[in-house]
Formats: structure tokens, sequence, C-alpha cells
């Protein structure tokens, strides 16, 4: 009975030992397979501050970028640009026009990035835009079908665009990856080229990550992208002129041409009880512009034809055209100027418009 009680204790005892043994030999794999882990994380964030070390806060490298093939490069927005108050502006300002200009297709958008990427929106833009019809299929949802849709699209684009010395800074794979930066670059060129009746911010710039790979590691770097410049820049119409000079390089000799113009319209002004002081501001709601033209003219201008007292931006544009029609009417040549560039108080779009009336009504009564 003793014995046999001895060698059961004898066999409990070395189960507890092989048992404590094994749970040490796990124990040690365990804390092994932790430190190996704590490891090859802490070698992980060393290899992400090596390559990335200009990369801003709140930036992650995708798991794409560490699979990028050599020479290969991805630009990402930096979070802080999203946030800059005149790139939302500029976006707002984008969205609403695609969707007044795709109302009758009944296309909403309400995310470039989302909306835009898969050539869809693109396409119809282009064909409003242009009056074009593109060879393409209308729902493609595979991702091939897709880049097909805005391979045709962009070379389109490019093609209307490159002749009048756009920089082409979009492509089917940016667009397809939902590149906002991109996308705006794309719709920015798009709105000026087809004089588009919006007003896009001026100066909006964003910094964008570019993620480069060089012999297998990730090069970053901090790129100031400019989306939009002034207005007149963008649309590189106007070739430089007798007031590009002034403005340079004369202001003292184009203060006496603003005086001239002013006592001209004025002459004819206060025969309605009307005077202007400031050219660029009074005229770019265009009621000074359509009452002006009545008055050369000497014809009663409908008031159902125009705003009297304009309050939207439209309105407004809508004024200017309407004068700029008069004057074509009149047997003058159509002005240089966009009415947009006159409402948004471009002194040089203003004073060659009204410099045009002068040299061609400056004898009338």
């Amino acid at each position: 009975m003793s014995g046999t009680a001895n060698t059961s204790a004898t066999s409990q005892s070395g189960k507890m030992k092989k048992d404590e043994s094994f749970l040490g030999k796990l124990g040690g794999t365990l804390v092994r397979k932790k430190k190996s882990k704590e490891v090859s994380d802490l070698q992980e964030e060393g290899k992400n501050a090596i390559n990335a070390p200009m990369l801003p806060p709140g930036t992650d490298i995708h798991p794409e970028d560490t699979l990028m093939e050599e020479n290969a490069e991805r630009i990402m927005l930096d979070p802080t640009s999203r946030e800059n108050l005149k790139f939302k502006d500029l976006l707002k300002v984008l969205i609403d026009w695609i969707n007044s200009e795709l109302e009758e297709d009944r296309i909403i958008v309400k995310d470039l990035e989302e909306d835009c990427y898969d050539g869809q929106v693109l396409q119809k833009l282009f064909e409003q835009l242009s009056g074009r019809k593109l060879n393409v299929a209308e729902v493609t949802q595979s991702e091939i079908g897709q880049k097909q849709k805005l391979q045709t699209v962009l070379e389109a684009v490019n093609e209307l665009l490159r002749p009048h010395g756009w920089t082409i800074e979009w492509s089917v794979d940016s667009i397809h990856s939902k590149n906002l930066v991109a996308i705006v670059y794309l719709l920015v060129a798009l709105a000026m080229h087809f004089q588009a009746p919006i007003r896009l911010p001026e100066h909006v710039s964003v910094q964008v990550v570019v993620v480069k790979k060089r012999e297998g590691i990730l090069q970053t770097a901090l790129v100031t992208k400019e989306l939009t410049s002034t207005t007149e820049m963008m649309l590189g119409r106007f070739e430089r002129d007798a007031f590009d000079t002034l403005l340079d390089h004369a202001p003292d000799k184009l203060n006496v041409v603003k005086t001239s113009l002013i006592t001209f319209v004025n002459k004819h002004l206060n025969k309605l009880n009307l005077e202007v002081t400031e050219l660029e501001s009074q005229f770019a709601d265009g009621v000074y512009l359509v009452l002006l033209m009545g008055l050369l003219e000497d014809y009663f201008v409908p008031l159902y034809n125009f705003f009297l007292t304009p309050e939207s931006f439209e309105q407004k544009v809508h004024n200017v055209a309407f004068a700029f029609e008069l004057m074509q009417d009149g047997g003058l040549k159509k002005p240089k100027a966009r009415p947009e560039d006159v409402v948004n108080l471009n002194l040089k779009s203003t004073l060659r418009v009204l410099y045009n009336l002068f040299t061609n009504y400056k004898n009338s009564e």
C-alpha cells in the first residue's frame, strides 16, 4: 500500500515537473515570439522613420507603397491641405459647377474623388462642354473597362487642351486611383478652357506627399502644388498689350487713362443722373455697362432684359454678357475680356472694355 502510494506520488511529481517544463518551454517560446515581434515592429518603425523622414503627421504609408516597383512614385494629398479653407472653397465651386452642367443627366456629384475616378462623370461633363459625343460604353463596372473609358476621355481632353498651353497634370492611373489633386487640376483646366460662368478662388495651393522607390527604399518629399493662380494667367488668353505695360511700368500714366475714361463715361451717364468714380468696381455688376450702351447707341434698353439690382454672381455675369452682345450689335468686335473677369473686378479687363467703347464713341454726344 505504502509502496503504491510512493510510486503514485513519484509519478505525479514527475508529471508536474514535466508539465512545468512544458509550460516553461511554451512560455519561453511565447516570450521569444513576443520579443521577436517587438524587434520586428521596432525595425519596421525604424525603417519607416528612415524611409519617410519628411512625412507629415497624420499621413500613413500604405501597404501598397512598399510593393511599389522600382522608380515608381505615388502622390498623396497632405491631410492639413484638406482642411485649407480656399481648397475647400475650390472643391465646392467645382462640384456645384459640375452639378449645374449635368443637371439634365440627373447626375449629382457629392465627392470628387469617389464620383470622378471611374470616368463616367468626366465623360458626361466633357460631352456637355464640347458638344462632342465620345465612343465609350455607358456603364462600366470592371477596372479595365473604367480605365479604358478614362483613356478615351483623357485623350480627347488632352488633344483639346495641349495646343492652348495647358500642362497635363493628370493621367489615367492618377484619376482612377482617386488622386484628388490630379482630378482638381483637370476640372480647373476644363472650367477655364470652356469659360465656365463660375468664380474660381485664386492662388489656391496644396501640399502633397510624393513617395518614390529608389533602390528598394521608399523616399518621401513634401511638394507644393499650385492649383489656381489668377484668372487671367490661367486663361492665358490675353496677349500683352498697352494696358499690361501701363500697369507694370507706368502706373502714373495709367491714372491719366483712367481719368480720361471716367470723364468719357460720366459725360453720358450724367444724362441719367448717374456718376462713376471707381471704374473697376462700379462696372462690375454690368448695370452701368448696359445703360451706357443704350446711351451711346441712342435707344432705351428694356428693364426685363437685365437685372437692375443684381445680387448673385450669375446675375452680374448675365448683365455684362448682355452688354457685350449690345456692343457687338453696335458693330464692335467681341471684347477680349470675359464677363466673369469684369465681375471679378479685374481692372485690366474692365479697362479694355471701356477703352474699346472710348475709341469708338469718343466723338458721340
